[in-house]
């Protein structure tokens, strides 16, 4: 792990206690997988149709888990407005869509500075459960490695009960669909995608009437996925598959690098060009098409389709100036890469009180962009990665609710950055379903 360290290994924890980390390393080396590379390579499959225009993909979850969150209830929250905003992108796509959560490992974050102030106290900035902890206290924002098995244990519980959700009858597609439409009932913002609704009631209906029950009307693919920002927990998880004699990251089915890690000789981009993962890269407004064609140059040598998926974040305001010279140039060099909307982390802003907020109305705005300008292109707008959850949090202004800064204090309840409630998803899905259907 030094090597990789030693490539410049930018946002990673100072842990104090080498033999600490050893211990914790060890540990991880010996544990079970918690993915198969089997189901990578499939969801690499699932990739390569987003990559040639035919699936979408949604990708959704919290900012940060965190290991108190790790509840029946709070799983099955997130799995559920995922699998109702799935509903409607499928119908208004008419292609498959990829359902990716951002769980089961998202534990770890990147931070615009290693130190925090708060009454002329400074400690280390919280990193994600994964290498300190969220209180404000010394002894809390110590690095600790065993917190890097505590993610393992954590991601395997998390793994456990989406697959017992899925398979198990709770993703049913009338079921889901009635949530929809329980939604669309009883919310004032609702009202507005009642017709949607009924179309997709009526298709249901016609396909029980002359006796259509397939199996994928009782079960989904459900695939994990996060940021491989610890070096030494996605090193110690890199597994040799048995059939293929090749590595793969067994942390989780996708992995991505982040915007802060993206550099093309860094450890982060070294590591992950050696795992046969499905992987993505987040491309912020300063990237230049040399950039995006370099990285996936090295990370996608072969240019296979379904491996390499570029993740767009360069906010509202920027997005239609920025992306459609990279979008054409990257398709000129003829390379394979879906490409998918973050329209979260190019959106962030400082209420009055304080609190870290995005708007709704910019995060529709740089999706409507992101779609726009594909749709210039003649390209493929393959999908939105979005930070939300299912419960009714409120951490983003605007949407159907209209939710002001004066109601962000009510429940604010992400350690990082702001999400998505489960109505602001919910309107998410059906405002980008009217663009697919454009």
């Amino acid at each position: 792990m030094q090597t990789l360290r030693d490539l410049g290994a930018a946002q990673q924890p100072q842990w104090p206690n080498q033999a600490a980390l050893d211990a914790a390393v060890g540990k991880l080396r010996s544990v079970p997988p918690l993915v198969f590379a089997g189901e990578c390579d499939d969801l690499k499959s699932k990739l390569a149709a987003v990559t040639r225009g035919e699936a979408f993909l949604l990708q959704g979850g919290d900012c940060a888990e965190t290991f108190d969150g790790v509840t029946a209830d709070n799983v099955r929250n997130k799995l559920r407005v995922l699998l109702q905003m799935a509903v409607v992108l499928t119908y208004a796509a008419s292609v498959p869509v990829v359902k990716l959560g951002r769980l089961a490992g998202q534990y770890a974050k990147p931070r615009s500075s290693d130190t925090e102030t708060r009454e002329g106290l400074t400690l280390p900035a919280y990193r994600g459960d994964a290498v300190n902890g969220f209180e404000f206290t010394a002894e809390s924002r110590v690095p600790d490695p065993q917190r890097l098995v505590e993610v393992y244990h954590a991601s395997a519980s998390t793994l456990n009960l989406v697959r017992a959700f899925v398979t198990g009858g709770y993703a049913d597609l009338r079921q889901v669909h009635t949530w929809n439409t329980d939604f669309v009932k009883s919310s004032p913002v609702g009202r507005r995608y009642e017709q949607l609704a009924d179309e997709i009631d009526r298709a249901l209906t016609f396909m029980k009437a002359i006796g259509a029950d397939p199996d994928e009307f009782h079960r989904v693919d459900f695939h994990s996925s996060h940021e491989a920002l610890i070096l030494e927990y996605e090193h110690a998880l890199t597994r040799v598959d048995s059939r293929t004699q090749q590595p793969y990251d067994v942390s989780s089915h996708f992995v991505w690098i982040g915007e802060r890690t993206r550099q093309l000789d860094g450890a982060h981009v070294e590591l992950l060009s050696h795992i046969k993962n499905p992987i993505g890269v987040k491309l912020g407004p300063t990237t230049t098409p040399d950039d995006a064609i370099a990285l996936a140059n090295k990370l996608n040598p072969e240019n296979e389709p379904g491996r390499l998926t570029f993740i767009t974040r360069m906010g509202a305001g920027k997005i239609r100036d920025l992306l459609p010279n990279l979008v054409e140039k990257v398709t000129a060099a003829g390379i394979q890469v879906a490409w998918v909307c973050d329209p979260m982390h190019g959106n962030t802003w400082e209420a009055s009180s304080g609190y870290k907020t995005r708007s709704f109305e910019d995060v529709i705005h740089e999706v409507q962009g992101f779609f726009d300008v594909h749709h210039a292109l003649g390209t493929w707008p393959g999908g939105v990665h979005v930070e939300l959850t299912g419960d009714d949090v409120t951490e983003c202004v605007g949407g159907g609710e209209a939710l002001a800064e004066i109601d962000l204090g009510n429940r604010y309840e992400s350690v990082c950055d702001p999400r998505l409630n489960r109505v602001q998803s919910l309107e998410l899905s059906f405002l980008v379903a009217e663009m697919l259907r454009k």
